[in-house]
């Protein structure tokens, strides 16, 4: 079978819609496929092929609502006449998708969308985009979720589609299935008897890097234990973003008027002006060595050891759809409390790897963690030893079942095979 997969960015390049393509196409050459990726070009990326995937670049960048430049012709021309047998494109509000939309009806070959949850439904400058959603959605052959009670479905079922799946996400056998490194905390400098919270995410401001470690200074551990922050966190890829000068120019006055001591004329124009994470960090050190905050970007393997050695995983996102890192958790046997953003309390049923702490969600649909109610979750968490171990055991069990990207794979392969005997 021939498969062509379309997102907007790939490895090299580090985020959730890489990993899991990533994931699949991998394993799909590996069963005899040939797999190429349409994505955008990046100059680090030093090889057209990568572990037996072929990429083919395309300097865009943008959205239809933002605006896209670049190759988008010949990005729609390679689409259009390419040699395939079946086309899957990955995530809504990006050039992959969006420059799509014109030639849609005019793609002969089956045609495959993954939506990634619609993270801007409720913004307004969205509203004409997602308007034309329920049309666009029956233009194609299938359509793949990751979660069956989410924004995206949920718009979906509203305007009677039915041919869709739901494809959870995973974690890495490959990756997970390895003993514990005991070293690890000793090469961090983390006592052996240390309760250890670890969250992982890109330094987007969105991630929760901020709120949990408001919440873990605010909470109270035993006195007889060392209590340890790891916030793990990547530079998230900003070379597809296209920001309007309104936007810039919101930002600018934004840093004029904190630089100006104006925090209360920011609340009047309805900015939030929260203490930052550096000075969270800063409180939680100064009571070292109870408590401790490190701020990292580690390597992939020496992160997958951070998973094995922490007591508690902690998400507290404002937006998500189906966080590979609740799955990565299980994985490692860490159990994990996360607020209800994206499809989280989906995969706490899924895995019972973990509890949900409540959060309201904005106008917008951005998830609001409170740190306090936060804090009071961790140190319950903390104080429940039997409850962690079973939420461990419970998770780690779970994923070896249902949730390695081996058994995913599989699903994708035979939704692949049942969708070109349908449409051929």
């Amino acid at each position: 079978m021939r498969i062509l997969l379309a997102c907007e960015f790939y490895e090299p390049s580090v985020g959730g819609v890489q990993e899991v393509v990533r994931q699949i196409a991998v394993r799909l050459v590996e069963r005899g496929h040939r797999v190429t990726v349409a994505t955008t070009h990046l100059p680090e990326r030093k090889t057209r092929e990568i572990s037996g995937v072929e990429i083919a670049e395309f300097k865009v960048t943008g959205n239809v609502v933002r605006g896209m430049s670049g190759e988008v012709d010949a990005y729609r021309d390679f689409v259009l006449t390419g040699e395939y047998d079946l086309f899957m494109v990955k995530a809504a509000q990006q050039w992959t998708f969006d420059a799509l939309i014109p030639v849609l009806d005019r793609m002969k070959k089956p045609k495959i969308f993954v939506p990634c949850g619609f993270s801007g439904l409720y913004e307004p400058a969205f509203a004409q985009y997602y308007g034309r959603m329920p049309e666009l959605l029956k233009s194609f052959d299938h359509v793949i979720f990751y979660a069956s009670d989410y924004r995206d479905i949920n718009l979906a079922r509203q305007h009677g589609l039915t041919h869709f799946t739901v494809l959870p996400n995973g974690a890495s056998e490959r990756e997970f299935l390895v003993p514990r490194d005991s070293g690890f905390r000793r090469r961090h400098d983390i006592p052996e008897n240390a309760f250890v919270v670890l969250t992982v995410g890109n330094l987007s401001g969105l991630k929760g890097h901020r709120e949990l470690a408001e919440a873990f200074c605010k909470a109270s551990f035993r006195s007889d234990v060392p209590a340890v922050l790891i916030l793990n966190g990547n530079v998230p890829d900003q070379r597809g973003v296209r920001h309007g000068p309104a936007s810039i120019l919101k930002t600018k006055l934004k840093v004029l008027l904190l630089q100006a001591g104006l925090r209360g004329l920011l609340n009047l124009m309805g900015y939030k002006a929260e203490p930052s994470l550096d000075f969270w960090m800063a409180r939680i050190n100064r009571a070292a060595p109870a408590k401790r905050a490190i701020l990292v970007n580690l390597p992939r393997r020496e992160l997958v050891q951070a998973y094995f050695n922490s007591d508690l995983f902690v998400l507290a996102s404002n937006i998500e759809y189906s966080p590979l890192v609740l799955f990565e958790a299980a994985a490692a046997g860490l159990p994990f409390l996360s607020v209800p953003v994206g499809n989280a309390e989906e995969i706490a049923r899924w895995t019972g790897a973990g509890e949900i702490c409540p959060a309201p969600c904005d106008p917008l649909g951005y998830t609001r963690p409170d740190p306090s109610a936060l804090a009071e979750h961790i140190e319950s968490l903390a104080l429940r030893e039997s409850d962690r171990r079973s939420y461990g055991e419970a998770g780690r069990r779970n994923w070896r079942e249902q949730f390695t990207w081996q058994k995913i794979t599989d699903r994708y392969e035979e939704l692949f095979f049942r969708i070109l005997e349908e449409t051929t």
